[in-house]
């Protein structure tokens, strides 16, 4: 089974489609064909169900998906491995990021990251803590910033505490009161709440502290971006639930931004995997994120 065969076939995975997979390599449409027809014929069974206008991966082709990612992610670690032998590091750095990190060390630390490393590629992802930490256990990220939870990370996983925080209630006056400068987890939580969805470590986090209170929280609405949280507070749809020290929350005038009672707070961290020897470009992301962290103290 040839590298360059998995990659094709990842690409039309990606695609959905034989054309725009062949735009995206920079080869023709009859060489992708060809390619995916000789991993069918090696491995004895059809990739995808060729449909009118698109292709859909087959039973055989979900199979065989997450192991051709994880292929080309080894071949390009290795790359990049053999790069930082001659002190020269080139490759790829996969990042993954939830919200709220442009607020933080991060874009600082890939700042510095691009100065003293400009042979490596970085790529962004961003999603909800849940995805981002088994994109990191499978291999398709080298490391994530996501929000720490009071369980534990599964094995295989170390953490750096990266800022720690607290979500706070945000609403519009003229339709929601509350009485003292911080806002009872029991009284917000009658009525229409606006916050994180359940894939967020942020969530995680409110919901166990409504719990701790016997507090069952009304969530009407839910969005990771707190821009759009903010976005709904200004239709009078509910009472948003965000991160304290998102931006998105700078300048409004218009609406308050209440603590909580009892105060909700939560860390951010960089996870990444220990079971196995980080490779060059993520070491050096580390070594970066440390001096970054010691330099804030």
């Amino acid at each position: 089974m040839e590298l360059r065969n998995l990659q094709y076939f990842v690409a039309v995975a990606d695609e959905g489609s034989f054309t725009r997979a062949a735009a995206r390599l920079y080869v023709t449409q009859p060489t992708v064909s060809a390619q995916i027809q000789a991993l069918e014929r090696e491995l004895g069974e059809p990739l995808f169900d060729r449909l009118p206008r698109s292709v859909e991966l087959s039973d055989g082709g979900r199979l065989l998906l997450p192991y051709a990612r994880q292929c080309i992610a080894a071949a390009e670690d290795a790359k990049a491995e053999f790069s930082a032998r001659g002190s020269l590091i080139r490759g790829e750095l996969r990042l993954g990021t939830g919200g709220g990190v442009e607020n933080g060390a991060v874009p600082a630390i890939l700042g510095a990251f691009h100065q003293k490393y400009p042979g490596v590629d970085v790529e962004l992802v961003e999603a909800t803590s849940s995805p981002l930490v088994d994109l990191v256990l499978g291999g398709r990220l080298h490391a994530a910033v996501v929000a720490e939870t009071l369980q534990p990370l599964p094995a295989g996983l170390a953490s750096a505490t990266m800022f720690t925080d607290q979500l706070v209630a945000v609403f519009d006056p003229a339709h929601f009161a509350f009485e003292g400068a911080a806002v009872a987890l029991d009284a917000i939580a009658r009525q229409p709440l606006i916050t994180y969805p359940p894939t967020s470590a942020l969530r995680a986090t409110l919901d166990a502290s409504a719990d701790d209170v016997s507090a069952a929280l009304n969530v009407r609405f839910v969005a990771n971006d707190v821009r759009l949280q903010i976005a709904l507070v200004r239709q009078g749809i509910g009472v948003a639930v965000s991160a304290g020290s998102d931006p998105a929350l700078v300048g409004l005038d218009d609406l308050e931004i209440r603590p909580l009672d009892p105060a909700v707070h939560f860390s951010k961290a960089v996870v990444w995997r220990n079971d196995v020897r980080p490779g060059a470009p993520l070491r050096a992301f580390l070594d970066l994120w440390e001096s970054g962290v010691a330099a804030q103290c």
